[in-house]
């Protein structure tokens, strides 16, 4: 099998990407709003090809606290992906989970990192079913790890991670919420071979 890269992709395949956004964003919306006995809305994700030194730049400074929840794929895609949330937004959605006030800003506790990591890793999920749904392919993802730290610590470990595998990721931001919006980011790095299945699983000769 031919050897590609998110460099190698054309418009057509951006805009394949942009549908990816689109589904993955919109199951994690559903998953949320039925998790929190919510209506949510959802704006029109962003998605964008990036280097992954630029990473950090892209989605907040380096010294501001993030959370993120990583996991290694496995299966027809092998690689990495983690989804980040800047604070506001987790410890509002960890709020409403666990039906407090909003504006509590107390530490997390263990139940409230484990609320977080069970909240991250059905928004992942939810993307990496759109992936699988897409392209035919089985997606096996790996128990999450979780970090709460300086977003330069937290983007350090994929930054390892995906340089195994290029120099450019996959970059989706999302927007969705009630009356307060949150944020999130799905990063995703595919290793070498499987740009190859996706492209294929998606209808590209190969």
């Amino acid at each position: 099998m031919s050897k590609y890269s998110l460099t190698d992709i054309n418009s057509q395949y951006v805009d394949v990407l942009q549908e990816l956004g689109n589904i993955g964003a919109g199951n994690a919306t559903t998953a949320i709003a039925s998790m929190l006995s919510i209506k949510v809305n959802m704006n029109v994700p962003k998605v964008e090809l990036i280097e992954v030194s630029k990473l950090g730049a892209a989605i907040c400074p380096e010294d501001e606290i993030v959370v993120g929840i990583f996991l290694e794929l496995q299966k027809d895609i092998e690689g990495s992906m983690m989804f980040l949330m800047r604070m506001d937004s987790a410890r509002y959605l960890v709020n409403r989970l666990m039906m407090r006030d909003p504006a509590y800003e107390a530490e997390f506790d263990e139940m409230d990192l484990s609320a977080i990591k069970e909240i991250g890793n059905i928004i992942a999920g939810s993307y990496l079913s759109a992936l699988s749904t897409m392209t035919n392919l089985s997606v096996l993802p790996s128990i999450p790890y979780l970090a709460v730290d300086m977003a330069a610590s937290v983007l350090s470990v994929p930054a390892i991670e995906f340089g195994q595998y290029g120099d450019h990721t996959l970059l989706i931001e999302t927007e969705f919420g009630d009356d307060v919006m949150i944020n999130g980011y799905f990063i995703l790095m595919p290793e070498q071979e499987s740009y190859g299945k996706i492209l294929k699983g998606l209808g590209f000769e190969v």
